[in-house]
């Protein structure tokens, strides 16, 4: 089935970005609490990748979660970022103003035959490496069973290179998935480049099964080092002590936050003092790279 003309314009308008050569990169954190350091130093090391390319940085927030958003969170990382000196091109990018070009994409899908109902919990699926294919005959049917709705899950043929299984793209409470909106928005704004943490790693056979559904190329992807606790435990946006507040409130200026994420990222001894753009500065003659995906 071909594609609706209106969605070929978006993947025609990324394309095109895409191919004039230029560094196009994303931060793209959900409002589900304030940042904590961990966050913010993918947010730096994302940055100084971007500038030290002379590229875009585009800030998006990945908001279709309604139900876990905090309200204040959007305007929150936006301060947090201000004040840190990372600044984006262009007006903040929300997912949930793109939630019609999300449905024409899983429309298509469906249309296509490249999706099918599963009804499976997570209960049932837990302890998993991938999913097993219980629903694929396609018995489950789309509508409404026992006051519950299907997830949606993308038909991934059984010799995928990166042997992700059928990938939920439609939750069962109706939310367009995780794995699909991203994938739609890095094709559509043109993206060259994914920086991001080391957990998201395992999202990528899922994300590039959804690339090659859509019979398209996929980012370069970059993963940085996490940050983690005493314990030796990731950084939670429930933890409030992990937050750039409680730094501000020991008397931490963003010079010292700026150096405390560098040194995180190697780029400089614990206890430095700089600014975003000193940073830039100091690396550029190094070059700025995370992890290759």
């Amino acid at each position: 089935m071909p594609v609706p003309d209106h969605l070929l314009l978006e993947l025609e308008r990324g394309q095109r970005w895409r191919a004039d050569g230029t560094y196009r990169g994303r931060y793209a954190p959900s409002p589900t609490g304030a940042l904590h350091l961990g966050n913010l130093q993918t947010a730096l090391l994302s940055w100084l990748q971007a500038r030290q390319a002379c590229g875009v940085w585009l800030l998006r927030i990945d908001d279709l979660d309604t139900p876990r958003n905090r309200p204040g969170a959007v305007e929150a990382i936006q301060a947090d970022l201000h004040w840190l000196g990372l600044d984006w091109d262009g007006e903040p990018i929300l997912q949930s103003r793109r939630r019609g070009l999300y449905a024409s994409w899983l429309s298509w899908l469906r249309r296509s035959g490249a999706l099918f109902p599963c009804r499976c919990s997570r209960r049932e699926l837990a302890g998993l490496a991938r999913y097993p294919g219980t629903c694929r005959d396609g018995s489950a049917g789309w509508g409404w069973r026992d006051r519950r709705l299907p997830s949606w899950r993308l038909r991934v043929p059984s010799r995928d290179p990166d042997g992700s299984g059928d990938v939920v793209v439609r939750r069962a409470d109706g939310f367009i998935a995780y794995q699909l909106a991203t994938v739609i928005d890095e094709l559509a704004l043109g993206i060259t480049d994914v920086v991001r943490g080391e957990d998201l790693r395992e999202a990528l056979p899922a994300q590039r099964s959804v690339y090659r559904a859509l019979q398209q190329q996929p980012p370069r992807f970059h993963h940085g080092p996490l940050r983690c606790d005493a314990e030796g435990r990731k950084l939670s946006k429930r933890e409030a002590s992990s937050g750039l507040m409680a730094l501000r409130e020991l008397g931490l200026d963003a010079p010292a936050v700026v150096g405390l994420l560098a040194s995180g990222l190697g780029y400089g001894p614990p206890g430095a003092r700089l600014s975003a753009i000193e940073l830039l500065e100091d690396l550029t003659q190094k070059g700025i790279r995370a992890g290759h995906s």
